[in-house]
Formats: structure tokens, sequence, C-alpha cells
């Protein structure tokens, strides 16, 4: 039975000053917190003995922080704030830019909102449900929408400008609370006509860890294996930035922090400060590749066996993003995902999913293989890693094969269903062991109450798409 409150704080951006940070940890020091966790929305996540409970409420009270307790009322504004300078200069979209579209927002969103920068791939672009991603034109931002619990996203015709940014997020949010088009009798603002379509970068990860210097000082990048940070380390830390004259913390998707405007004479007393608490800061590239759900033991002991695998087979995972769900219709960014479910509600069973072209921020999933039993796990996901780095040396995993007869063949016979809203595909090859449907099973033959596993869509929202999977089922 469960003694505790899981509590969420909110830090707009994904920036925390350090004396407000510092204030919540005064306070969880007080109640006996002994850590805690930021999560993929830039949250703080902590839990609190029922206990400490009423002196936690009081002092939190006293103190004006808002907090979220078990649920997730107000999941946060996301921003790529954190990659600016450090990951991505050079255009227009700066740190005092993103610090101004963030003093608009007088209101916690209900609505997942995501502020990103084009040109940047380590924050995801649409985990959001408002998502607004900068255009090439100075000042000016891209707006895709998409429906809670779907996958399906929706372009707005007009770029809109940085300041107006938060007015569109709450009428969007009103428009849709109140079961409206998303789009209707938006203020007339500040806007200018869509003329070329968006392009994002391909996906590559940078290196968040350890010390490293850009321009004349250094940011340093603080990844814990176990997810969590220590209150004593955290204040420590706090302090050392208000010392510094050091005026942000930033938290990162990846559950890390991120410290900018290090100063050269001050890196002395950042590493004594890593030594006094045990911190190490490099850690191995392909466990910095993960993204796997809040707050969640049992994906964090998964994720833990499947990398100790992939360092005893000496895998290469650059340039891939790889996740972990336990729980339905978690958004989660990854490449490659594993999704944890039960087998007749009682087997444990894992399906292997990935985005069609590889990009984590791809809303289109396809099957590599379903209904996998534990112990074939490690193995079967090493041969989808595999999959992905062959497509990098082959450009392309979906060649023709040399025999035009049998390529002929395959692509007029195959043919695949494509779930309407999620982009879930059903492939007869594999059945559905979530619905309990055979292999080999012809879409029509499915039962008329046969729902998408992902979504639950109804079987009438499927289409037909061509099929262009077959290397994936010779190497399954």
């Amino acid at each position: 039975m469960r003694d505790y409150h899981v509590v969420r704080v909110n830090y707009l951006g994904g920036i925390a000053s350090p004396g407000e940070l510092r204030n919540l940890l005064e306070i969880l020091k007080s109640c006996e917190v002994a850590d805690l966790r930021f999560g993929l929305r830039q949250q703080a996540v902590f839990k609190v003995s029922f206990l400490h409970e009423k002196t936690f409420f009081q002092r939190m009270e006293a103190a004006e922080i808002d907090y979220y307790i078990h649920a997730n009322p107000h999941p946060n504004v996301v921003s790529s704030y954190v990659a600016e300078e450090v990951f991505q200069r050079g255009n227009w979209l700066s740190e005092g830019i993103y610090k101004d579209i963030f003093d608009g927002f007088d209101f916690n969103p209900k609505l997942k909102v995501n502020i990103s920068d084009n040109a940047q791939s380590f924050t995801p672009f649409f985990s959001g449900h408002i998502n607004f991603i900068s255009s090439e034109k100075p000042n000016f931002w891209y707006l895709y929408f998409r429906q809670p619990k779907s996958n399906e996203l929706i372009a707005y015709d007009n770029l809109l400008f940085s300041t107006e940014l938060a007015e569109i997020s709450k009428k969007i949010e009103a428009n849709v609370l109140e079961n409206k088009d998303p789009f209707y009798a938006l203020p007339e603002l500040i806007s200018s006509p869509v003329k070329q379509e968006l392009k994002l970068p391909k996906f590559t990860l940078p290196y968040y860890e350890g010390f490293n210097r850009y321009g004349k000082k250094s940011w340093l990048g603080i990844y814990r294996r176990n997810e969590t940070f220590r209150v004593s380390f955290l204040l420590d830390l706090c302090n050392l930035c208000i010392s510094t004259k050091i005026g942000e913390i930033c938290i990162t998707p990846w559950k890390s922090i991120i410290i900018k405007n290090i100063d050269t004479k001050d890196r002395k007393n950042w590493s004594s400060l890593l030594a006094k608490h045990d911190i190490n800061v490099r850690h191995a590239a392909n466990e910095l590749n993960w993204q796997i759900e809040d707050d969640s033991p049992l994906a964090l002991k998964l994720k833990s066996r499947l990398v100790k695998y992939f360092n005893k087979m000496d895998l290469r995972t650059f340039g891939i993003c790889l996740g972990i769900k336990t729980v339905p219709r978690t958004e989660v960014f990854a490449s490659i995902m594993v999704n944890r479910r039960k087998l007749l509600n009682l087997i444990p069973v894992y399906d292997i999913t990935y985005t069609l072209d590889y990009d984590p921020n791809g809303r289109k999933v396809a099957y590599f293989a379903k209904g996998i039993p534990g112990f074939q796990l490690s193995e079967r996901l090493r041969k989808s890693v595999l999959a992905f780095n062959e497509n990098i040396s082959n450009k392309t995993i979906f060649e023709i094969p040399e025999s035009k007869e049998q390529a002929t063949s395959e692509l007029e016979t195959t043919s695949i269903h494509e779930c309407g809203n999620c982009q879930t595909i059903y492939q007869k090859e594999y059945g559905d062991v979530f619905n309990q449907i055979e292999p080999g099973t012809d879409f029509d033959d499915l039962p008329d109450h046969y729902v998408c596993p992902v979504c639950f869509s109804e079987k009438e929202q499927f289409v037909i798409k061509e099929k262009l999977l077959s290397w994936l089922e010779e190497h399954a």
C-alpha cells in the first residue's frame, strides 16, 4: 500500500532559478524527502510521506509554490531553451526571445504546450498538444495541433508572432475544452501566411553530460543513472549557482540538468561539488539516448537490463532514440519503442514498434515484432537496432529486391491497414495479440468489434496503405 504522495512542480520552459529551487529543496529537506527526479516535461517530481503531508502543504502554501499531487492537470510548457547557445546557436531565436514568450503565460495550460527551435533535435517537437516551431522568418512560428489521445497533427495555415503564442495557446485550449475546432475564432493577431513547408533536422542527440566549453564559458550537464538527484546535492548546487552569479538551472527532457554560463575561474568549484557528492558525469552514450515514463521503477529496471545487454554486445546506438512504455497512452519520444503489456491480463509480453522514418518526432508507427516474452526481448531489440544501422548504411531498408519478379509480386499482393487516428499498422502476418487475433488473419476477417490496440479506434477508422515492410518481415 502506498504511503506517500507523488508531487509535481512545474518549471516553465524548463528553467528553474536557483533561489526558487532552493526554496523548494529546503521544504523537502524539512519533510525528510531525500531525493527528487526531473520529468520528461521538465518538471520536478518527488514523493512526500503521509507522515509529513501537513507540514509540506503548509510550507508550500507559505512559499507560494504551485504543486500538483498524483495527477498532472497542468503538464508544463516544454521548450528547447536548454539547447540554446550550447547545442544550437546562430539563428534569430535567442534566450531573450524565449523569455519574452514565457512572460506571456499568465495561466497554467491544461494542454501540453511545446515551444521548439526548428534547428535543434534535443527536445521533442510534437509531444505536446499545442506545438510551436520556429520558422526561418524572424519572430514567426509554425503551429501544429494534436488532439489529446491522438497522433494526428493539424497544421495552422499562418505563422504566428512570438509574443502572441501564449494568447493563442489560451484560446486553443478554451476551444478544445468546449469541443470546438481548435482553430475556431483565433484572435486576429500579427501573423503571416505559411509560404514554405516546415523542414526539421535529422535527429541527432548531442552528448549532454559533463563539462563542455562554448564561447568563453563552460556548461555542465548532469545525468543520474537511477534518475534521482539527492536533495543535499541540489542544495549545494543552488548555493554555488547563487555565489557564482548563475541565474538559472535548465531541466532537460532527458531527466537531466544543464548549468550554463560557468566562468573558467569557477570551474574548480564545480569539480569540487561533483567530487563531494560522488557525481559521475561520463556515462556511455548508449545509456543517454533512452526515454522512459516518469516515476516508473518497472521501466527504469527494464532500461538498465537492456543497456547492460547492449554493452555486453558492444552495440552501436548512435543516431537513434530508444523508448519504453509500460502504461498505454503515455507520451514518450522515441525512434524504436518497447511497449510492455499483459497477455490475457496475466503474462507480461513486449511489442517493439518504430517510426517509419526512424525519426522520434514521427507519428506513423509500425511493428518490428509483437508478443515477445521477456527472455527474448534483449536480443529482439538488438536486432531492431541493427536494422536501423543497416538502414543508415544502405540509405534505405526499403530498396526493391534484385529480383524484379519478387518485387512486383510483393508490391501487388501485400497491403497494410493503418489506423486513421494514431497511424498504428495492422499486418495480418503478425495478427494482434492484444485483441487475441491469430497471425495470418486478414483485416476483412476481423470481428466488427475490433479496435486499434493503441488508441482503441474502431475498425472502420483503418485505411489501406501501400506496404513497404518486406525487408523487416524477412529479418524479424
